[in-house]
C-alpha cells in the first residue's frame, strides 16, 4: 500500500512539474511564421534571381523548404557567382523556421519524394535543373 501511494504521488509532483515549466520557445501565432517566412523566402528569391554562370560546373543545387511529412518542397538551383554563405544561411533558416510552423500550427502535406535534379546546367547565363 505504502508503493502504491509514494508512486501516486510522485505521479502528481511529475504532472504538477510538467505542467508548469517555462517554455523557452516564444509564443509566435501562425500568422507571423507566414510573414517570417514569407520575408526570408523573398530575400532567397532575390538572390537566386540575381546568379548568373558561365560554365555547368558553376551550378549547384540545395534542398528548400520542409514538407510537414519530411523531405523537401522544392530545389533551389543556383550559381556559384552570388553569395552562396548568405544563401546557404538564409536557406538554413527558412527551412528550420517552416519545421517550427508545421508543427507548431499543425501543417499537413503529401507524403510524396521530391526528387533532386538529375543534373545541372549552363543555359544562357542561368543554372537550370534538369529532372
Amino acid at each position: 500500500m505504502r508503493k502504491s501511494t509514494f508512486v501516486l504521488k510522485l505521479a502528481v509532483l511529475f504532472l504538477l512539474l510538467t505542467a508548469f515549466t517555462c517554455d523557452d520557445q516564444d509564443d509566435r501565432s501562425c500568422e507571423d511564421y507566414v510573414s517570417k517566412l514569407e520575408d526570408i523566402r523573398t530575400k532567397i528569391e532575390t538572390l537566386v534571381e540575381t546568379s548568373e554562370c558561365n560554365k555547368d560546373l558553376e551550378c549547384h543545387f540545395l534542398a528548400f523548404g520542409s514538407k510537414p511529412c519530411g523531405g523537401p518542397w522544392s530545389y533551389l538551383v543556383y550559381s556559384t557567382a552570388i553569395d552562396t554563405l548568405e544563401l546557404r544561411s538564409l536557406v538554413d533558416a527558412y527551412n528550420k523556421m517552416e519545421q517550427e510552423y508545421n508543427v507548431a500550427c499543425q501543417q499537413y502535406s503529401d507524403c510524396m519524394f521530391v526528387s533532386p535534379p538529375l543534373r545541372l546546367e549552363c543555359e544562357n547565363n542561368k543554372c537550370i535543373a534538369i529532372y
